[in-house]
């Protein structure tokens, strides 16, 4: 009997097997969808196999992102989805250098270099995969295989994001109200899908060569392979289809087979038949209803909030008719003179919000009886504007006001409403009986509708049985809050592990809550919402959503009868309200409203560079509307013809109408520079600079779509901001241009425009992101292209010139010295230009009775592509708009202020702030580039600044995406908001914006207790030791809490980093656990001072501290940079010899156990070892004097201990882990990476925590030679080094003579390594000592590298991420693999990235063996 080979895949979304012979020849092959019924899917696949085949032997092989439990469980071999997909590639199209594989839930992208594959994949966010395209095309009411037939007839295409499906659903909505064909949007969705492939995964690796394509979608969808090679500009030579495309990794782990394990088909069939009970990873949670009685109480209370209806037939008088023409529906209400509702009407768009609503209004009229009338009406929502213009309806107001006033009729009193739609969700709070903050979801939809839709549907249910399935889970699964694609992989383990559809539902109702609160709301504490709660929008008709909320939020909510039509019934009410006798209504006649034609037709606007995509809808009667635009011009109107100020436009001529040299005036020839980031704020300099030494300056042109799109393909980190992601395009336009002299600088500091902030340096993307461009844009290492980018301080104008001089050594240094100085002169001019404008503008304001807005940002926010023209639409509306800097030098900052300072750009937003906040005709909008970290610290603390004087705080997030539906319920709610406080009259009382400290006096030192938050466990027990011997309280919290995580969550701003959550979290669970006396507690934490969001982790546990009422507990910086002093802590001399010696030997047992414990012949004696001398360390510190000979003797005994282990002697690969600081040492933060490598056969290598002081004194040369700082910081700080590399002078020695250890790695010579790549001004974080930790590992002989991240880490953009291409381009050998860790990462697809790098690392090690 021949034994055939058996691969089995288990994907997302479908399962898939294939059956070999024993001549590789294809037996059989099939594929079914598993909703997640897994195990039955697969018997059934074995079951037809076995119909076909008959019995037989196979050795089976299990693959795909589903597969690992499963194989465990049926002891059954797994092979990683990519050596499988590899092994049939190499098998069936040999020639291939690149393969596209898109699956249900992940993309990917394999790169074929000789031996050395590589893979890049979908990380934390799940746009453009198949499920993607699955979700919108339940949008255009088909499926996927209807989208491909509609796509083969396009004839535009529309830019549509595929960052998120939520993104993308916010661009297709709009389209489709407008009315743009289906063939054209599908063509669109595949585009985009597109798009996201190869900027989102090949981030900036080129796709070229031979392109195999691969996965489902691939090979169902012919328009979605057309567009890839369309846009991959392919021929047919170089495409490669392969048949059976979908089916390529099962066929690859059949081939991987091994012959050793075998089973037979029935077996096999019944094993998974007699279902394999798997034990739970997911968490779980209470169940929503304990009990049936407990659903019927919820349901009698639930019932008792009715409107009063009316009998329409009957009705005699005027009606009001109100029309919400929302995203997904259409809703319309008629009331009566009462407020009764007469008739509602609910209904999905169909693609069209105008048909709807016509549909409706003729159902009214056949109901209507003769003496009723319609007196008044007013649109709302989505398509208001489009509704109105279309029936000439007599009002339309901003949604947010008509769900106000629809809530108010059911409790006036209610002070927040939350609306949770099919993808918006909003939250509403009401102070005043006036809308003081409105919140949407403008990143991301997780927690929306149509999630839980779309998902109901995948498991073939329908909404409403769905709903009910959750009323009485048992063990609700607990997905987290992120993004709802993400969630899917969770569903999909819960699955694996046997959770029914009832705990997924349940899970689902809680998650949608969790997201809603925690991540749109970012509330710390669900109670915080409000008394009066009113919820509406279709979702909460699920009483499992209802119930959830209610659970979480700890209060009991209003949903009335017509939570769904509460915008139309809202607008009703207007209507009602706004009516005078006597007035008729200019609505059309129902004839008319039957009569009524209109054309849908699409236009690009030439106007400006925006070229907005236009919608023209033309109606009978020669009227026609508009929308698609920014400004007035595109409707054939003069554009902001009041000329009310626009500084954001004023700015930008001001900065950059400099005319150039002409070519023969320019003797030293061309200069590029690109129009990006710092440049918003220095061009004027370097205009006036290189001018004045006779240089030609090329300026890359405004930024465009198209210009961006020139530089997709360097981008190397899909998460960092769009000003960063639109460098890459400007530099690739000059170097297109022909430009042969590109200056980038880097600017950490910038001119220090607050001498009393904590500092002044430059974001860190802003800082080095020259570094990025040098490292990625291929172009650049054509050697006739001379790229500077040198670090400079523009602290004052001495420094610079110094700096400048050396810089441009080969000037004559008087020349350098004189444009230096004009070129400093024009800068200040420029700046004066904008204050004086600033105050003209403040004056026209005064003298007119204008309202201004200062829509604050950074410099380059003034670009109009990153801003998307929102100034224009605030000017629209005959407001003045005024950039931060315009009046930033009239507001004076009271300090000391929350956070620490140390921001320039962020100084000023302070000021302007707190400018803002005393005059009554101004108000502020602050925009966030989508990913911005810092802004996780400014937005808090502007909020804060204008909240405590009475002022209304508005955000916007912005991204490439220009959706600006969004922007414009902000401004129109501010602005409702402010004409109805206006009509209060009410006093504002201006408060200041400093906060009392609270100081750790000598006195707290004798009985407070100090929580410092665990970051390394192998150096921090240590640690404690030697802070309790010189007479604190200290006390480490303990390591493994994943709880801290979800209190972090509530306690600090969502943007925030992971580190900063993990810290807070770890603080608050401790204060909150109830174990301390809160009047006797401190917190501890250390701060840099460096120019990334650390330092602000102080700042992040004070406002938690404030918002848990705990204002009393002192926080107390460690620190060497004098930032912050506190009386009660000093850091004596036996302190820090103790703290050195214990971060030595922390050092020593970390290095000794990684190294030693997979190796050892006993298991655990690695560990007692470890815990045996970490007892005899504490107990040395805790001693009254501290030897340096003891400790040297300590050092030689407990490396030769360790060295002296009997070992197995096997080869396994060596893994580096390196990365930001605390996600590299702490356990927690890394799901224990360390013991996953150990676990997977590999040993991990950490290199020492005090490498990372040595760095931070190192930096203080860089800093004193080029930078401008004083000479003697510099010395001090090599007097640290010195004495640091003699304490460790001992321990080196031991490890130097050991077997198995090498010493620790020299600060100079790690600088050294990573200077090729970086340049040793990268400070920010982790810096070039990131880099220079690869560069030592790779020279150590350990190439193989898991460089982790938290998501969205400024610096490690620049120097994790981004130096990845050029590290390999040095060492081709390198393995290296980047993990973002973040609280909603999916621990299944970090698993998978950091196997495949092992298995990489494995084939390696057996090939340097043979």
């Amino acid at each position: 009997m021949n034994t055939y080979t058996l691969g089995i895949d288990i994907g997302s979304t479908t399962v898939k097997i294939a059956i070999l012979d024993e001549n590789e020849k294809l037996l059989f092959a099939d594929y079914e969808r598993h909703f997640a019924n897994i195990q039955e899917t697969l018997a059934d696949l074995l079951e037809k196999a076995h119909a076909q085949l008959g019995e037989m032997t196979l050795s089976p092989v299990i693959t795909g992102s589903g597969g690992l439990t499963l194989a465990n469980h049926l002891e059954i071999p797994f092979v990683q989805e990519v050596i499988a997909v590899s092994t049939s590639l190499q098998k069936i199209a040999p020639q291939t250098d690149v393969a596209i594989e898109l699956g249900g839930e992940d993309a990917k992208i394999i790169y074929f270099e000789g031996g050395n594959i590589e893979q890049r994949m979908n990380g934390i966010c799940a746009g453009g995969t198949g499920s993607f395209i699955d979700q919108m095309a339940s949008l255009l009411q088909t499926d996927a295989t209807g989208l491909n037939e509609y796509a083969k007839n396009y004839k535009a295409l529309y830019p549509i994001a595929a960052r998120c499906g939520v993104f993308a659903k916010t661009d297709i909505q709009p389209l489709i109200n407008e009315g743009a064909t289906k063939e054209d949007l599908s063509a669109s969705i595949f585009q985009a899908v597109v798009n996201q492939t190869i900027s989102g995964l090949a981030c900036g690796k080129p796709i070229r060569g031979h392109v195999a394509f691969l996965g489902g979608p691939l090979h169902f969808l012919s328009e979605l392979k057309t567009a890839f090679i369309r846009t991959l500009k392919l021929d047919d030579e170089h495409t490669i289809v392969p048949e059976n495309s979908h089916l390529f990794a099962a066929i690859g782990s059949a081939l991987n087979a091994k012959e050793d394990v075998k089973v037979s088909l029935i077996e096999l069939k019944d094993r998974l038949r007699h279902s394999i009970k798997l034990d739970f990873e997911v968490e779980r949670m209470e169940p929503l209803f304990a009990t049936e009685q407990d659903y019927e109480e919820f349901n009698k209370r639930q019932s008792s909030y009715k409107v009063t209806t009316g009998e329409l037939a009957s009705y005699k008088g005027n009606c009001y008719l109100g029309i919400d023409a929302g995203s997904t529906t259409t809703k319309t209400a008629l009331v009566g003179e009462d407020g009764s509702l007469l008739y509602s009407f609910y209904s999905n768009n169909n693609g069209s919000p105008l048909k709807t609503a016509i549909r409706s209004i003729q159902e009214i009229y056949t109901k209507l009886p003769k003496n009723a009338k319609i007196a008044y009406a007013c649109s709302t929502g989505y398509g208001e504007a489009l509704i109105k213009a279309a029936l000439l309806l007599d009002e339309g107001e901003v949604e947010t006001v008509s769900h106000y006033y629809a809530a108010a009729f059911f409790d006036p009193e209610v002070d927040c409403i939350l609306d949770i739609g099919g993808q918006d969700m909003k939250c509403i709070k009401i102070k005043n009986q006036t809308v003081d903050s409105v919140q949407l979801n403008e990143a991301c939809s997780s927690g929306c509708g149509s999630f839980i839709e779309t998902f109901a549907k995948s498991l073939n249910y329908s909404v409403q049985d769905f709903a009910k399935a959750a009323l009485y889970a048992k063990h609700p699964i607990d997905l987290g809050t992120r993004c709802t694609v993400f969630m899917n992989s969770k569903v999909k383990q819960a699955q694996k592990e046997g959770a029914e559809v009832s705990d997924i539902s349940a899970g689902l109702a809680y998650s949608v809550i969790k997201n809603a609160l925690y991540k749109v709301i970012k509330v710390s504490d669900a109670t915080e919402l409000g008394r009066h709660i009113v919820v509406q929008g279709g979702t909460f008709y699920n009483d499992a959503v209802l119930r959830s909320f209610e659970r979480i939020a700890n209060c009991e909510a209003i949903r009335p009868d017509i939570a769904g039509i509460m915008g139309a019934f809202g607008a009703a009410l207007i209507a009602r309200e706004r009516y005078e006798d006597g007035k008729e209504t200019t609505m059309l006649s129902i004839d008319k409203i039957n009569e009524l034609k209109y054309t849908t037709s699409m236009a690009n606007c030439r106007g400006c560079t925006n070229n907005c995509r236009l919608t023209i809808n033309k109606f009978t009667g020669g009227r026609q509307f508009v929308s698609g635009n920014r400004c007035e011009r595109g409707i054939g109107k003069e554009k902001n013809k009041d000329h009310v100020p626009n500084l954001y436009e004023y700015k930008y001529k001001r900065l950059f109408s400099y005319e150039p040299l002409s070519a023969d005036q320019a003797t030293r020839g061309q200069v590029g520079i690109p129009r990006v980031l710092n440049m918003f704020e220095n061009y004027p300099f370097w205009y006036t600079f290189f001018t004045k030494l006779k240089y030609e300056v090329v300026l890359s042109p405004t930024s465009t779509r198209k210009i961006y799109e020139l530089g997709i393909e360097s981008i190397p980190s899909e998460s960092e901001c769009y000003p960063a992601k639109l460098a890459h395009g400007h530099v690739s336009w000059l170097i297109k241009k022909g430009v042969k002299f590109i200056f980038y600088p880097c600017v950490p500091y910038e001119r220090n425009e607050f001498p009393d902030a904590v500092n002044h340096y430059n974001c860190p993307i802003v800082t080095s992101y020259a570094e990025n461009i040098k490292n990625n844009v291929d172009e650049l290492k054509d050697p006739s292209i001379k790229f500077m980018n040198p670090f400079m301080a523009f602290t004052t104008e001495a420094i610079l010139t110094d700096r400048l001089v050396e810089v441009f050594k080969d000037i004559p240094t008087e020349e350098v010295k004189a444009a230096a100085h004009a070129a400093w002169e024009e800068l200040a001019q420029a700046r004066k230009d904008v204050q004086k404008k600033g105050e003209e503008t403040i004056k026209y304001l005064k003298e007119t009775g204008r309202r201004g807005i200062v829509l604050a940002g950074r410099p380059y926010h003034i670009d109009p592509e990153i801003h998307h023209g929102i100034p224009d639409l605030i000017n629209s509306y005959g407001i003045a708009v005024l950039t931060e800097d315009s009046v930033s030098h009239l507001g004076e900052v009271e300090r000391p202020i929350r956070v620490n300072d140390q921001w320039m750009y962020h100084s000023r937003l302070y000021a302007a702030a707190n400018y803002v906040k005393t005059q009554d005709n101004l108000d502020l909008i602050q925009l966030n580039s989508f990913g911005c970290g810092l802004d996780a610290v400014t937005t808090d603390e502007v909020y804060e600044i204008l909240d405590r004087s009475g002022k209304i705080y508005t955000c916007l997030k912005i991204d490439e995406v220009n959706n600006l539906g969004a922007a414009r319920i902000r401004v129109r709610s501010l602005l409702a908001a402010l004409r109805a406080k206006d009509a209060q009259h009410k006093e504002r009382e201006i408060r200041p914006s400093s906060i009392e400290k609270v100081v750790f006096t000598k006195q707290m030192r004798k009985d407070y207790t100090i929580l410092c938050p665990q970051m390394s466990p192998f150096h921090f027990g240590i640690l404690q030791a030697a802070f309790n011997t010189c007479g604190y309280h200290l006390e480490v919290l303990p390591n493994d809490n994943k709880h801290a995580v979800d209190v972090g969550l509530k306690y600090v701003n969502n943007d925030a980093c992971y580190p900063s959550l993990m810290v807070v979290g770890q603080v608050m669970d401790a204060l909150l656990s109830g174990k301390y006396d809160l009047n006797k507690t401190a917190v501890i934490m250390s701060q840099t001072g460096g120019g990334c969001r650390a330092s602000n982790y102080i700042a992040f546990i004070r406002r938690a501290l404030k918002k848990a009422n705990m204002e009393q507990v002192p926080v107390i910086s460690i620190n060497l940079s004098g930032l912050e002093s506190n009386p009660g802590f000093k850091l004596t001399l036996p302190l820090i010899k103790r703290i050195c010696y214990g971060a030595v030997f922390g050092d020593i047992l970390m290095k000794c156990v990684y190294r030693m414990r997979p190796y050892e012949v006993e298991p655990g004696i690695v560990n007692r070892k470890h815990k045996i001398w970490e007892q005899r360390v504490i107990s040395f510190l805790e001693g009254n004097s501290v030897s340096h000979g003891q400790f040297k003797k300590m050092c030689r005994e407990m490396v030769h201990e360790f060295d002296m282990i009997p070992v197995t002697g096997e080869k396994k690969p060596r893994v580096g882990i390196v990365g930001e600081i605390l996600v590299k040492f702490l356990p927690a933060a890394n799901n224990h990476l360390a013991e996953l490598l150990e676990a997977e056969g590999a040993e991990a290598v950490c290199p020492d925590l005090i490498d990372f002081i040595n760095y931070c004194f190192y930096n203080q040369n860089f800093k004193s030679e080029f930078l401008g700082f004083k000479k003697n910081k510099a010395t001090i700080a090599n007097w640290g080094i010195k004495a640091i590399e003699w304490l460790r002078g001992p321990a080196n020695e031991a490890l130097a003579q050991s077997r198995h250890f090498t010493p620790s790695a020299n600060i100079a010579d790690l600088a050294k390594m990573a200077e090729t790549i970086v340049s040793p001004g990268n400070q920010t974080g982790e810096g070039w000592f990131l880099t220079g930790e690869m560069m030592e590992l790779i020279h150590g002989g350990v190439p193989n590298i898991v460089c982790i991240q938290p998501f969205a880490c400024l610096p490690n953009h620049i120097v994790g991420k981004g130096v990845i291409k050029a590290i390999r381009r040095e060492h081709p050998e390198a393995n290296i693999v980047a993990i973002d860790y973040d609280p909603g990462a999916s621990e299944v697809n970090q698993l998978n990235r950091i196997k495949l790098m092992l298995s990489t690392a494995q084939k390696n090690l057996k090939r340097k063996k043979n």
